[in-house]
C-alpha cells in the first residue's frame, strides 16, 4: 500500500515555498509490518494522487487552489493528528490509490477491510457535526441522512466501522468527540451492528450472512457497483472491478458469498 510520510507533507506545509520539489511524500509499505493511522470520511471536493504528488509542480495560482480545498485540509489535520499520536505512516484514500491505474485500484478495493484492519488507529471525520460531543439523538439536521450524521449511512465507512481495532471519532473542527469502545452502545442503536462486533471485530462471531448484509440495507453508494464491492472485506471474498456491470456486481458478490459459505439466509437478498 501508499502511505503518506507525515513529515514530509508537514514539512512542505510549513515552508511550501522552500520545499524541494521532488520530495516523496508517498512511499509504498507493507501493512502487516507498518505502524500506520488511517483514514474514514465522506467524500467533497478531494484531492487526487496526481494532485498530492505534483503539488510541487504545479503553477503557485493552481497550487494555491488545490492547498485550500477542503480536502486538502483533511489530509494536513490528518496528518497532524497522525503525529500527535506517534505515527509517521497515514492512508487516505483520496490521495493514496492512483486510479490512473485498473490494477492499483482494484487491489486496492480487494485489501481495503485489511487495510483497515491493520492500521493502529482509525480517524473517524465527521464534517457534519459541530457541536463537541458525540450526537446522542436523531435530529433532524441530519434530514438527508435518517437523523444521524451522513457518514453513517454511506456504503464505504460500514467495514470502516467494523473492521479497525480502535477508532477515534472527530466532528468538522478535529475536535475529538469518542471513540469507538466508549461509544459501542451508541453505535450499535445507530447501525445496527451488535456491540460485540464493534469492539471485537467479526472473528469468532456466528452471523448469518442475512444479518451482515442487513447493516447495509440502508446505506447508499455514489456508484451503483460499490455497494456489491464495498461488502467484499465483510464476507472475506474477493473478485475483479468491473465498473459499468451494475447490479451484476451484486450477483457476483452472492456467488462468491456461496462458494465460501452454506448459509441460505443469502437467499433473502
Amino acid at each position: 500500500m501508499k502511505l503518506l510520510d507525515v513529515e514530509a507533507v508537514l514539512g512542505r506545509e510549513t515552508d511550501i515555498q522552500q520545499t524541494d520539489p521532488d520530495r516523496e511524500v508517498l512511499k509504498e509499505l507493507d501493512d502487516k509490518t507498518t505502524s500506520y493511522a488511517i483514514l474514514s470520511h465522506r467524500w467533497g471536493v478531494e484531492v487526487g494522487y496526481e494532485e498530492m504528488t505534483g503539488l510541487m509542480k504545479m503553477e503557485e495560482r493552481k497550487r494555491d487552489e488545490v492547498r485550500q480545498r477542503a480536502g486538502y485540509q483533511k489530509i494536513i489535520e490528518s496528518c497532524k493528528q497522525a503525529k500527535r499520536d506517534g505515527y509517521k505512516w497515514l492512508w487516505v484514500d483520496t490521495c493514496c490509490i492512483d486510479k490512473r491505474s485498473s490494477a492499483e485500484l482494484s487491489e486496492a478495493i480487494n485489501s481495503m477491510y485489511r487495510w483497515y484492519q491493520n492500521a493502529q488507529v482509525c480517524y473517524v471525520y465527521l464534517n457534519d457535526v459541530d457541536q463537541s460531543t458525540f450526537p446522542t439523538k436523531q435530529d433532524d439536521k441530519f434530514d438527508q441522512s435518517n437523523g444521524w450524521p451522513e457518514w453513517f449511512v454511506r456504503g464505504w465507512t460500514l467495514q470502516e466501522l467494523v473492521a479497525p481495532k480502535r477508532i477515534k471519532f472527530f466532528n468538522k473542527d478535529w475536535v475529538h468527540i469518542g471513540n469507538k469502545r466508549q461509544l459501542a452502545p451508541m453505535l450499535e442503536k445507530i447501525t445496527g451492528i451488535l456491540r460485540e462486533v464493534l469492539t471485537g471485530g467479526l472473528a469468532g462471531k456466528e452471523l448469518s450472512v442475512a444479518q451482515i448484509m442487513s447493516w447495509a440495507a440502508n446505506r447508499k453508494t455514489t456508484r451503483e457497483e460499490d455497494r456489491a464491492y464495498s461488502l467484499m472485506g465483510l464476507f472475506g471474498v474477493n473478485m475483479p472491478m468491473l465498473y459499468g456491470e451494475g447490479k451484476k456486481a451484486f450477483q457476483r458478490l452472492q456467488v462468491e458469498i456461496i462458494r465460501i459459505s452454506s448459509d441460505h439466509s443469502i437467499f433473502a437478498w
